[in-house]
């Protein structure tokens, strides 16, 4: 099957739109206090948004990116599937620390709005989820 978009390497600005609203959630969490780790940490077929610090909890922080409300609240999108893959993510993260965070959550930062239009609506939903059930701590 032909795909065109593989040929390009960089994606056209107005599908940029997911990389601009990890670059605000980053800038407003460092805002708040946090220490960002990593960003877009890919682990497997598995990637984490942010990874972070703060007050001594580690936080796997998910970002939503939307344009508009019209598209639905971006918390909807973390699904039982998303949540799934975020937590298998967590887990192998966890699993190549050296030391055991004593506390760890889940996070989503909602970014509503575009590039270039203006202020974004920013929402962070703290301990959005638990970690699925299905998957085990490494300790």
């Amino acid at each position: 099957m032909w795909w065109p978009w593989k040929k390009t390497k960089a994606l056209p600005e107005h599908l940029k739109t997911g990389e601009w609203g990890e670059e605000v959630a980053e800038r407003f969490l460092k805002k708040k206090g946090f220490k960002i780790i990593g960003r877009r940490v890919r682990l497997d077929r598995d990637e984490l948004d942010i990874v972070a610090q703060f007050n001594g909890v580690l936080v796997f922080v998910e970002v939503k990116t939307r344009k508009n409300e019209e598209f639905g609240r971006a918390i909807s999108a973390v699904n039982r599937g998303k949540r799934a893959s975020l937590s298998r993510a967590a887990v192998h993260y966890l699993r190549k620390l050296r030391e055991k965070p004593d506390f760890f959550r889940f996070d989503v930062v909602e970014v509503i709005g575009e590039k270039g239009a203006g202020d974004p609506q920013i929402r962070h939903i703290e301990n959005a989820f638990n970690l699925d059930s299905k998957y085990r701590l490494p300790w």
